[in-house]
């Protein structure tokens, strides 16, 4: 059975660059849309806690306080 041409050595190089050069393309996009996703995540997740100040009429002041607190206490448990 006869066979093609073989690449030659340079060829096959070049096309192994090029390979790693698209796979490093499309992980810098896949890195990209992450980010774009955990930006969204967690504009939501702060949308919810909004959400439940304003509707418990509460001041930015009086939530910190109460997360203080609670960390405080849960910091006091830990020891």
């Amino acid at each position: 059975m006869a066979r093609g041409q073989r690449k030659s050595i340079e060829e096959k190089i070049e096309a192994k660059q090029e390979l790693i050069n698209a796979l490093l393309t499309r992980v810098e996009s896949e890195k990209r849309e992450l980010s774009e996703l955990l930006e969204e995540k967690r504009r939501k997740e702060l949308e919810v806690v909004s959400d439940m100040i304003d509707d418990y009429g509460l001041a930015p002041e009086e939530v910190a306080q109460a997360l203080q607190t609670f960390l405080d206490n849960r910091q006091e448990e830990a020891c």
